[in-house]
């Protein structure tokens, strides 16, 4: 079998030779996905769901329906192109009706000008966007005890993460410890065996296990000695973004002898779904994560996981929007299922948010309260800030500094960079034993040939007592993480501070006429940086979370829709790792790492998702994610006005008072989020009803990719019923409709609206009450007061007779016309 398969690989990429260099499309069809498909083609009788209904994918009419779109593919392409001059990767039959096809440029233009072709896009790639946070969110003991316990938190909801698969042998992942996971009738995914154990992936706790490579192996990125052609995690981000999400309670994170903590997932209880569709040296492609995302919505999951996007808008539609990526994971929160995005890590510059459309939930990211820090003690009396996740050297003990440049073996070394202390060849052994070693943090560690993990095993290896780095030039904005390490080591981020290290060290240091050293009398000690330090200034958004406003197209003009949507924690997260994991140099090798990104922020909120759908199992997409949003906060821990990190002319970063842009609707709020009082409802049509309205979407396009015509107005964007208001280009005064759920007893709102000075802001009715289940509309306007060129922030507040808190943000720039 595998003889046939190579012959007829070597007959495609013959032909592909003769016809041009072949790349990955994706191609969308005439006809409707099941999803969405209504009926009217004899012998298939109607597949489509009610917004928010879950798809049974195990009726006998959901499979022929996709056996019959499958085949009008494989007839297509058959009846265009002789066998052999093409390779059809996947059939997407679900979501969106289409196929993944590996051809040449000339053969994409013959699909393009086939009749029941709408759309033939070229293969883009995408990128990862890359403990405390359990106790910080406040869920052990506002939580987890509504739930049954942490031991039944998230029971029952199933998490698909799309990402670099799962290391399955990881304590954040045993099921032996745990009470048995019983079967899950709704999941209907499968389980790959690993090629090389011919062990399963799953065990209870991971109850899915499957991978996605065709395009990234078509397009000749993908290399199964490190990629694996499997499940497994050969990267580290998947296993930590499962575990962040989903991962077991109390696991102690352990490196290097060191214990810093006890790790949980938001959700310990839930199950995880691994859908690896991310690679370790070229991220993935579309098509197999479009693949990926089809599987996980057929097979079953409540919740999708999503640390991936774009690296730039999609230039090929016009609209941000409409892709087969936006689109594919329209059709999932069609099926009921809640997405969880993160929204890129190209912050702080405004417009830099990778994940745009109405119906995914865009995650940024925020540090938390915990720091770490740590300090060198110079023999001059000085005291040097640093960072250094490290024991200190012996305490009352001071010893003596060496420098790399000054115990080299060999002058002729120098081309090896010996300050970067990764060779400890290069290096007099005789010279740095007993003492601490000083190092210089150069570029090599930006661009990761160099790392703080090699530096440690460097001085170990020689028998320093310790190390000092010490970064003597840095951009603006360049921030640090501290790194475990196993010996007493610290990183002196401050140029200035380097300075003083650096000029205590030479005046100490005793030369002869040649420059070389006759005796090291600088002396110093490294302190503690194993324990954090709290802050009350938390949270803050972080420096690399990207930022609004949002954009409707790939000119990159403003959306009237607020994007991120809300704020969690993302900045030095402590979760499982993949000892097979490369990408992290300080971490290889490891079972734990702390790294940071928005791809550690969308799965806490995938993972909280998962505790609010299992007290609410019937909500929708948009009943937990406006659960989620109107009951974050835009204070931090001490009550001021949240803060977000930012670049500085002078210094290495400043703080400034965040705006929407750069949280959304706030930091979450979990214990908030299950009771939330009201909730604002919206569905598949309303979605629709957003595109049809967007100025600049061709409705062709809104067709091709919906299936739908526009018949569905809601007069203007702004009006999706979404817990945000968004008016990105207010002329005179424009009134903006919302509509509100009650989901508890009957309550009495009263409405209160405030806005910056440029923008006046009126909410009525002043007050309403609603009966349990009742909705009620109610209208904001807002009128120009003002031209500054700059958009205007406020926010409306509903506030409970019984207690209940509804805060939703309110974004407008205003013109003369």
């Amino acid at each position: 079998m595998r003889v046939v398969e190579f012959w007829c690989t070597i007959l495609v990429l013959f032909a592909l030779l003769i016809n041009g260099k072949a790349e990955v499309y994706i191609v969308t069809m005439m006809g409707e996905p099941v999803i969405s498909y209504t009926g009217g083609i004899p012998g298939f009788e109607a597949t489509a769901v009610e917004s928010d209904e879950t798809l049974d994918a195990t009726s006998q009419l959901v499979t022929s329906y996709a056996q019959h779109l499958e085949q009008k593919h494989d007839i297509l392409l058959d009846s265009l192109f002789d066998r052999g001059t093409y390779k059809k990767l996947y059939s997407y039959k679900h979501l969106i009706n289409g196929f993944a096809v590996h051809i040449s440029p000339e053969q994409a233009e013959s699909l393009r000008r086939t009749a029941d072709v709408k759309s033939v896009e070229r293969d883009w790639k995408v990128r990862r966007l890359t403990t405390h946070t359990p106790q910080f969110l406040g869920l052990p003991t506002g939580v987890w005890p509504t739930g049954g316990g942490f031991d039944r938190a998230g029971e029952d909801i199933i998490i698909g993460f799309v990402d670099s698969g799962i290391f399955p042998r990881h304590p954040s992942f045993g099921s032996h410890n745990a009470d048995p996971y019983g079967p899950l009738p709704k999941y209907r995914g499968k389980c790959e065996v690993d090629p090389d154990t011919k062990r399963e992936f799953c065990n209870g706790k991971i109850i899915g296990a499957q991978h996605f490579a065709e395009a990234a192996i078509a397009a000749g990125a993908f290399n199964p000695s490190i990629d694996f052609a499997s499940p497994m995690d050969g990267d580290g981000h998947g296993s930590h973004t499962a575990a962040i999400a989903a991962g077991n309670n109390g696991i102690p994170v352990r490196i290097h002898g060191h214990e810093f903590g006890k790790a949980s997932g938001m959700a310990p209880r839930a199950r995880i779904a691994v859908y690896k569709a991310l690679y370790r040296l070229f991220g993935g492609f579309i098509a197999d994560v479009v693949a990926a995302i089809d599987q996980a919505v057929h097979d079953g999951v409540d919740i999708l996981s999503l640390s991936v996007g774009p690296n730039s808008p999609p230039a090929t539609t016009t609209t941000t929007y409409l892709n087969p990526f936006d689109a594919t994971l329209l059709g999932a929160v069609k099926a009921g299922v809640f997405v969880a995005q993160a929204a890129g890590n190209g912050g702080p510059f405004p417009k830099t948010l990778v994940s745009y459309s109405p119906w995914i939930t865009s995650v940024a990211a925020a540090i938390d309260d915990r720091r770490y820090k740590n300090h060198l003690f110079l023999g001059n009396g000085k005291i040097l800030p640093g960072i250094g996740l490290s024991p200190c050297t012996h305490p009352n003990r001071t010893y003596n500094l060496v420098a790399a440049n000054d115990v080299l073996l060999d002058s002729s070394v120098m081309k090896y960079s010996p300050s970067d202390c990764q060779r400890p060849e290069v290096l007099n052994k005789n010279l740095v034993e007993g003492n601490i070693l000083l190092c210089g943090y150069s570029f090599n560690f930006v661009v990761g040939t160099a790392s703080i993990k090699k530096v440690s095993e460097t001085a170990k290896s020689l028998g320093a007592i310790g190390f000092v780095l010490a970064v003597e030039n840095v951009s603006p904005g360049t921030k640090f993480d501290p790194v475990p390490v196993n010996i007493p080591g610290i990183l002196i981020t401050d140029v200035k501070k380097s300075m003083d290290l650096i000029d205590y060290y030479n005046t100490s240091t005793l030369r002869d006429w040649t420059g070389r050293v006759k005796s090291f009398n600088g002396t110093g000690s490294i302190g503690n940086g194993l324990e954090p330090i709290l802050h009350k200034s938390a949270p803050q958004v972080a420096l690399f979370s990207a930022r609004g406003p949002n954009i409707k197209d790939f000119r990159f003009q403003d959306a009237d829709l607020l994007k991120p949507d809300i704020l969690a924690p993302g900045s030095l997260i402590w979760a499982a790792w993949s000892p097979n994991g490369t990408d992290e140099p300080n971490y290889v090798g490891e079972g734990f790492a702390m790294i940071s990104g928005t791809s550690m922020a969308a799965p806490h909120i995938a993972g909280i998702a998962a505790l609010v759908k299992q007290k609410h199992p019937h909500w929708s997409p948009a009943a937990i994610k406006s659960a989620l949003m109107t009951t974050s906060t835009n204070l931090d821990r001490a009550g001021r006005p949240l803060q977000a990190q930012q670049y500085s002319e002078t210094e290495a970063m400043k703080l400034v008072m965040a705006t929407p842009f750069d949280y959304g609707s706030g930091h979450v709020n979990p214990r908030a989020a299950l009771d939330p009082g009201l909730i604002f409802e919206a569905g598949y049509e309303d979605y629709l009803g957003f595109l049809c309205t967007t100025p600049g979407i061709d409705v062709h396009e809104i067709r091709n990719y919906t299936n739908t015509p526009c018949n569905y107005s809601m007069g203007h964007p702004w009006n999706l019923n979404t817990p945000s208001i968004t008016v990105s280009h207010l002329v005179k005064t424009q009134t903006v409709t919302r509509r509100v759920t009650n989901v508890a007893e009957e309550e009495t709102y009263v409405i209160t609206a405030r806005m910056q000075p440029a923008v006046a802001i009126e909410a009525n009715p002043p007050a309403m009450t609603l009966r349990p289940g009742a909705s009620r509309k109610f209208t904001v306007s807002l009128t120009v007061r003002s031209v500054t060129g700059t958009y205007s922030f406020g926010e409306i507040l509903m506030k409970g007779s019984r207690g209940h808190k509804v805060r939703i943000p309110v974004v407008a720039m205003g013109f003369w016309r």
